[in-house]
């Protein structure tokens, strides 16, 4: 049978035959005297075999897996692969929709509001009160969750909970404070390296862990550098100045 034959017999298309072929999955037969390909019934049942478990959801990585194995010994351990797959999916939307069942019941929501209730509650209360650097500190951290694993959410807006405490936010409010004021200072303004330490000193021991901890990462210390980038130039000292800090200090 021709390609088109084969194709319609099974149900697909003759591009996703040709795929197939590419991806190595269904081996190409030889060409006629006539040039044409001439498939066979067993092309047919491989094809076949392709579709359903497409269908089931595997992926072709996994599909060639099991047409190694003509014996199928290998599919019930790709299946029972594919059914943990799906029912971490399924407990991951569960999730989510609670989520969103929250955030419609709200009846003010506002721009924290998507973010994990943990971080959302330690957005509210850390210091603001109208801080140029304290908007841009909250969509730092805004980005960061985002990136972060579900499961490791709830842990980093842990590491901010001390800095709610009554003292912690007056200090935080100073240091923001002083921070807005270095918004036109060149990098060498003296004020650069007493903010700096103060920073450091009003970080939590657990949270300069983490972040020298994910300093380490090549990719982490360039998302730093990033994000910073945004900042004027004396405050990016300031940043630069409180993590050589934090390295001596973690």
């Amino acid at each position: 049978m021709r390609i088109g034959e084969l194709a319609a017999l099974v149900g697909v298309s003759t591009r996703t035959v040709r795929h197939y072929h590419h991806q190595g999955l269904l081996p190409e037969p030889g060409r006629r005297l006539n040039g044409y390909r001439e498939y066979e019934l067993r092309d047919a049942v491989v094809l076949a075999r392709i579709r359903r478990l497409t269908e089931l959801g595997l992926s072709l990585d996994e599909i060639r897996d099991v047409l190694a194995d003509d014996e199928g010994r290998e599919l019930r351990d790709v299946l029972l692969e594919l059914d943990a797959d799906l029912a971490r999916q399924q407990a991951e939307i569960t999730t989510r929709r609670d989520r969103l069942a929250a955030l419609l019941a709200a009846t003010d929501l506002g721009p924290d509001s998507a973010m994990s209730p943990a971080l959302a509650e330690v957005l509210g209360g850390l210091p603001a009160g109208g801080s140029r650097f304290a908007a841009f500190d909250r969509q730092v951290l805004g980005l960061i969750e985002a990136a972060a694993e579900p499961a490791h959410r709830d842990g980093f807006a842990a590491l901010f909970r001390p800095l709610t405490e009554p003292d912690a936010v007056r200090r935080g409010h100073a240091l923001n404070t002083r921070m807005d004021e270095l918004a036109d200072a060149t990098p060498d303004d003296p004020r650069v390296a007493a903010l700096a330490a103060d920073l450091a000193a009003h970080l939590p021991d657990e949270m300069v862990t983490a972040l020298v901890d994910s300093l380490d990462d090549p990719d982490s210390s360039h998302w730093l550098e990033v994000t910073s980038r945004e900042l004027p130039p004396a405050q990016q000292a300031v940043i630069r100045s409180m993590v050589e800090l934090l390295k001596e200090r973690g």
